[in-house]
Formats: C-alpha cells, sequence, structure tokens
C-alpha cells in the first residue's frame, strides 16, 4: 500500500510541477526518486538513475530521435518558406471568412497531417485565425480549441498515414505501419473533425445571441512571429502544398510497396539488433518520406529564405527540447515500471477486462493523462504491457492493427489535461488562460477522441478490423 501511495505522490508532483511550469528535463528524476524512495525504501538510487532512467531515456532516443529532428527541421522549413502560411490564406479563401471556424480547423489539419508541428501550426495559423475571429466578431476565446481541433485530434491520432509520433510510436511495438486498421482511424477521424466542429459552431452561435463579440485582442506570443514574409511574396499554393502531398505518398508507397520488397536478411543479426522489418520498416518509411519532403521543400522555395543553414539549424535545435522532455517522461515511467506496487497497479488495470482492446485502451489513456503527454504516456504503456497485449490479440485472433490504431487514439485522450505542455503552449500563443478557454479546449481534444476510440472499439468488436 505504501509502494503504491509513493508512486502516486510522486505522480501529483509530476503533474503538479509541470502545471507551474517546471521543465519536465529537470523534475522527471526528481518525482522518481521520490517514487522510488517511498516505494522500495532498498532500492540503489544511483544504480537505478544509471541503469533504469538513463537507458529507458536513451531507448527512447534510439528509436524516435530521428522522426523528432525530420518533423521539427520540415515544420521550421514550411514555416520560414512562407508555405504553412499560404495554405492557411488559401484554405481561409476556399471556405470564405463567413467560416472562420472550419477555415482554421482545416488549415490545421492539413498542415498538421502533412508533417508540420503542431507548435508550429499554431504561430503560423493564429495570426489568421484572430484576424479571421476578429472580422468575424466571434469570440477569440474559441480560438485555441479551434486550433486544438486542427492539430493534436484527428490528424494526430486517427487518420492512417499521419506522420506523427503518436502514429509511429505503436509500430515496433505491433510490427504494423502508419496506415493501420485505415478505415477505423478514418471514422474516427470524421468523428473528431464533426463532433469538433459542431461543438465550436454551437458555442460561437450561442455567444452571439447572447451579445458576445471578439472582444480585446490580448497580446499573443505568436502575433508577430509569421508575419516576416509579405503576403504579396508568399510561394503559391500548388508550391507549399507539394512538400505535404509527398510526406503522405512516399509514406504510403515505401510502407505499402518498397520495403517489404528489399532484402533485409540482415537484420536478423546481432550488428542490426537481432529485428524484422516489421519492426522497423513504419519508421523507414516515415523517415524516407520526411526527408524527401525536406528537399523538394528546399529546392522549391530556395530564394524564400533568408539562410537555408540557419533554418536547417534552428530546425534541428528546435527538436531537442521536444524528444528530450518525452524522453525524460518515458525514462520517469521506467523507474516507476521496474517497482513492485506498479505491477500491482498493473495488474489490477489489466483484470479490469479479458479483451485486450479495451485493456490497452484503459492503460495507455490512464498513463497519457497522469504525464499529460500522449506520446509519453503511449510510450510508459507499450513498454510495459505492449507485448503482452500483442500475445493477448494474436491469441484472440485480433490483428495488431487493432491495437496500433486503439494505442495511438487512447493517447490522444486524457493527455489534453490542464497540465498538457501542447495545451499550456498553446494557450500562451493566443494570449488566453484556462479559464477562459480550456473548457472548449476539453471538449473538442479529450471528450470528442474518447468518443471516437469507443466507437472503434465497438465497430472492431462488431466487424472487426478493416
Amino acid at each position: 500500500m505504501l509502494g503504491i501511495l509513493g508512486i502516486l505522490v510522486s505522480l501529483l508532483l509530476l503533474i503538479v510541477l509541470a502545471y507551474r511550469g517546471w521543465n519536465v528535463i529537470v523534475i522527471a528524476p526528481i518525482c522518481a526518486l521520490v517514487g522510488l524512495l517511498l516505494g522500495d525504501f532498498d532500492a540503489p538510487i544511483l544504480a537505478t538513475y544509471t541503469q533504469v532512467f538513463m537507458p529507458a531515456l536513451g531507448n527512447y532516443l534510439i528509436k524516435f530521435f530521428p522522426l523528432f529532428l525530420l518533423g521539427a527541421v520540415f515544420g521550421k522549413l514550411m514555416d520560414d518558406s512562407g508555405c504553412a502560411r499560404t495554405i492557411a490564406h488559401r484554405i481561409v479563401e476556399w471556405t470564405g471568412k463567413e467560416r472562420a471556424i472550419i477555415a482554421i480547423i482545416l488549415a490545421c489539419g492539413v498542415l498538421t497531417y502533412g508533417g508540420v508541428s503542431l507548435f508550429v501550426v499554431a504561430f503560423a495559423v493564429f495570426p489568421v485565425a484572430i484576424q479571421m475571429f476578429r472580422e468575424g466578431n466571434l469570440p477569440k476565446r474559441l480560438i485555441p480549441a479551434t486550433i486544438a481541433l486542427g492539430s493534436f485530434t484527428f490528424t494526430m491520432s486517427a487518420l492512417p498515414g499521419s506522420p506523427a509520433i503518436q502514429n509511429a510510436i505503436p509500430m515496433p511495438y505491433f510490427h504494423t505501419d502508419a496506415f493501420a486498421a485505415p478505415g477505423l482511424g478514418l471514422i474516427a477521424g470524421v468523428v473528431m473533425f464533426a463532433c469538433g466542429s459542431l461543438w465550436l459552431m454551437l458555442r460561437a452561435r450561442r455567444a452571439r445571441a447572447a451579445g458576445e463579440g471578439f472582444g480585446d485582442a490580448a497580446p499573443a506570443v505568436g502575433a508577430a512571429s509569421p508575419a516576416a514574409i509579405p503576403l504579396g511574396e508568399m510561394p503559391s499554393f500548388a508550391v507549399a502544398i507539394t512538400p505535404v502531398i509527398l510526406v503522405l505518398a512516399i509514406n504510403f508507397v515505401f510502407s505499402k510497396y518498397v520495403i517489404g520488397d528489399l532484402d533485409t536478411a540482415y537484420l536478423a543479426t546481432p550488428k542490426y539488433g537481432k529485428t524484422t522489418v516489421s519492426a522497423v520498416g513504419g519508421t523507414w518509411a516515415i523517415i524516407v518520406a520526411m526527408l524527401t519532403a525536406c528537399v523538394v521543400l528546399i529546392a522549391l522555395t530556395w530564394r524564400r529564405f533568408q539562410s537555408v543553414r540557419q533554418s536547417l539549424n534552428e530546425g534541428a535545435l528546435g527538436s531537442m527540447l521536444p524528444i528530450l522532455n518525452v524522453g525524460s517522461e518515458v525514462a520517469y515511467g521506467g523507474v516507476i515500471a521496474s517497482l513492485a506496487a506498479f505491477a500491482i497497479i498493473k495488474d489490477w488495470l489489466m483484470g479490469l477486462t479479458d479483451n485486450p482492446v479495451i485493456g490497452l485502451a484503459i492503460i495507455v489513456n490512464v498513463l497519457a493523462g497522469i504525464t499529460g503527454s500522449a506520446s509519453g504516456g503511449m510510450s510508459i504503456a507499450l513498454q510495459a504491457v505492449g507485448q503482452q497485449y500483442l500475445e493477448l490479440a494474436q491469441a484472440a485472433g485480433l490483428s495488431p492493427q487493432i491495437l496500433h490504431r486503439v494505442a495511438a487514439l487512447a493517447s490522444g485522450g486524457l493527455d489534453a489535461l490542464p497540465h498538457n505542455g501542447a495545451v499550456i503552449t498553446l494557450l500562451a500563443i493566443c494570449g488566453l488562460n484556462h479559464k477562459q478557454s480550456y473548457f472548449d479546449i476539453f471538449m473538442v481534444a479529450v471528450a470528442f477522441p474518447l468518443l471516437s476510440m469507443l466507437l472503434v472499439i465497438v465497430l472492431n468488436g462488431l466487424f472487426g478490423t478493416f
């Protein structure tokens, strides 16, 4: 009982400190130490740090650093070249300013589905959003939820082929690719988009009926950043969208047709980790797709950069903090998972249901909510129980693809609680606070994603994986 209390105290401390702005790289080992001291009095502290915490951090970096690096570089190139803004403005033109909410959701969705970091998207789209909301006299408190719906819901966890890290993490555990359970993923994405859009439009209509308008614009972090390039000098839409299309197309072709035909027998040797192409092929496909898109983007927009070298350097450096943040959360989870009390909690959670799909959804959701991180919570969960649930699913005749899709969907549910780093950053960019905007963020980024996940589980039970 004391061990479980120690874990709970440790987790509560992690949540509170993260919410108050402490960097997780600093607090993760401290909180892990608290859980260790309260949960296992005899555990060697230094050995736990060097032999448990750091290997868990290192393993995460080994698996996913290329994806963070290429994603950050691609996002920076899209931002500095003006391509991200071009896409946002063109979608606004298509939908019309009277449909500001739908326009911003679609603009964010296209960019994030094409591989642009949600943080880059928020900075790039916010100036467009605030202008449209002001012209439409819509409450500015709805802007964060609008950007959140387009940036870290359906394109992050549901749509097949998404290069988001949350869609990549399950691949080595379940030997799947980014297009796992495409039909179910599309349905989940449509549910998130439709429910979220309808909710935000209903909220806007009620605000208008109550006489609430845009209000005074608050100072915002991202207001001036994307405006460095005048609209008249932006790249054409055809040029801007080409790299985005390449990410999706090359990812699909390599996943489905190229990698499977390669001679990869050497992967079974100790030199290459005694693995299989099914365990690493999905990651290879995303690496090739993102790298190709970066090269093509530079070639198409070379003269629009003030300095390609500076953009590449800043993009690379921008990848370091996110991956170290998540890696530290995963390492924290590795320490907690090594405690005897965690085995009791894990067994209790796994004992709630005999269905491996439902069980995986519960565990990933719980850990994503505790850590306030979709990728961190899912990584901790899959490291702890991924192999067990894969074996249970195979014994039950279930496709590993449904485990992949449900794990990704579950990671995007309770992760967006108030202490989530993306939520805090988004509110800062928009110059708003939790009291003003979090309720709508909760609805579009927690409630409706959970609903879509439950729908996918039901559909899978009725019709199988498709």
